[in-house]
C-alpha cells in the first residue's frame, strides 16, 4: 500500500539481499538508492518515509544487514550488476538511482554501465572515487574500521567531528542513528573498502547522458564540498545544491532532502541536451579549470587571512 515500507528476502543470482520497498502513489520510475559503507538500509528510513509520492528501493549491500556475505570480494561493476538483476526482478523497465557517500560511487557505476535503464541521477555526499579532494587524515581514520558502528560510545566520541553539520550542535542525533545500526560485519566492511580501491568515476564521467543532481553538505568533513563541483562540473547534465548541513543531511534534514530529490525526479522541463562525445570531452576539459582554480583561490584566502 502507498506510504508503507515493505521488507523481503529476494535472491538475485544466487545472493540472498535484504531489500526494502518504499511505495509511492506516483508514476514516475522508482528511485534506487544505494546507501553509504557499513550502513543497513534502516539507516535510511528517515529519508524513505520523507518522500511523499516516489516509490524507493534500497537493500543492504552483501555483508551488510539482513545481506549474506559473499564468498569472493566484489567490485562496484559487480553490485552494478546485482542491482540490475534486482530491478529486473521487480519487473521495472526504466528507474533513477540515487547513492549517498560510498553509495554514490556505485550509483554512478550504474549510470554508467545501464545508462538506458537509469534515467535520471542523484549524487548525495560523495565523490569521483579514488581521485577524489580527500578528507583530513584524522578524519580518514576513524573510516578505516566499523568500530562506530559496534560500540555506541566511540560513536558519540567521534560522530561531530567525522559527520560535521548538526551533529556538532545536536547530541540526541547521535543516539537516534546510533540505535538503527545494526549488522555489519568485519569482513563485509573491509569488503566494501576493497571495492572501491582504486576505482573512479573519472575517466568517465563526461559520458554520463541522464540529468543529473549533485547534493552536497556544506560542512562535510568527511567529502568536501569540492567533490561536488568536480562531479558538477564534469558531468554533462548536472546541476550542483548545497544543503546547510553535514555528510548526513539526508538523516539530520530528510524531509527537505526529500523535496529537493522529488522536484528533481518530477521536474518534466528538464531535458538532456543532445551532445557529441568530442563536445563531451570538451567539457570534461573546461570544467576542470574553474574547479580547480576556485579552490587554489580559497587556498590564497586562507593564507592571507593567516
Amino acid at each position: 500500500m502507498s506510504g508503507q515500507i515493505e521488507v523481503r528476502q529476494i535472491s538475485i543470482g544466487g545472493q540472498s539481499l535484504r531489500v526494502a520497498i518504499k511505495h509511492g502513489s506516483g508514476k514516475l520510475p522508482p528511485l534506487l538508492f544505494f546507501n553509504g559503507i557499513g550502513a543497513n538500509w534502516e539507516l535510511a528510513k528517515p529519508l524513505l518515509e520523507a518522500f511523499t509520492s516516489t516509490t524507493a528501493i534500497i537493500f543492504d549491500v552483501p555483508g551488510v544487514g539482513g545481506s549474506p556475505r559473499p564468498v569472493l570480494p566484489y567490485r562496484p561493476s559487480t553490485l552494478a550488476r546485482l542491482a540490475a538483476g534486482l530491478v529486473a526482478e521487480l519487473g521495472y523497465a526504466e528507474i533513477d538511482v540515487a547513492g549517498v557517500s560510498w553509495g554514490g560511487g556505485i550509483a554512478q557505476q550504474f549510470a554508467h554501465q545501464y545508462p538506458k535503464l537509469c534515467r535520471r541521477l542523484v549524487l548525495a555526499a560523495t565523490a569521483p572515487g579514488a581521485t577524489m579532494v580527500p578528507a583530513g587524515p584524522s578524519v580518514l581514520w576513524k573510516m578505516v574500521t566499523p568500530r562506530r558502528y559496534t560500540d555506541k560510545d566511540y560513536m558519540n566520541r567521534i560522530a561531530a567531528d567525522l559527520y560535521g553539520g548538526t551533529f556538532r550542535s545536536d547530541p540526541s542525533l547521535v543516539g537516534r542513528h546510533a540505535a538503527a545500526m545494526h549488522g555489519v560485519r568485519n569482513l563485509g566492511y573491509l569488503y566494501q573498502l576493497l571495492a572501491v580501491a582504486g576505482w573512479t568515476s573519472l575517466p568517465w564521467l563526461w559520458s554520463l547522458p541522464q540529468q543529473t543532481l549533485v547534493l552536497m553538505g556544506s560542512d562535510d568533513p568527511l567529502v568536501p564540498p569540492i567533490n561536488g563541483h568536480i562531479l558538477a562540473g564534469l558531468i554533462p547534465n548536472a546541476e550542483l545544491r548545497m544543503i546547510d548541513d553535514g555528510h548526513l543531511f539526508m538523516v539530520t534534514r530528510p524531509a527537505e532532502t526529500a523535496a529537493v530529490i522529488e522536484a528533481f525526479l518530477a521536474d518534466a522541463s528538464r531535458r538532456v541536451e543532445p551532445s557529441s562525445p568530442l563536445s563531451r570531452m570538451a567539457n570534461w576539459v573546461g570544467g576542470l579549470v574553474p574547479t580547480f582554480g576556485g579552490r587554489r583561490d580559497a587556498q590564497s584566502q586562507q593564507r592571507g587571512r593567516k
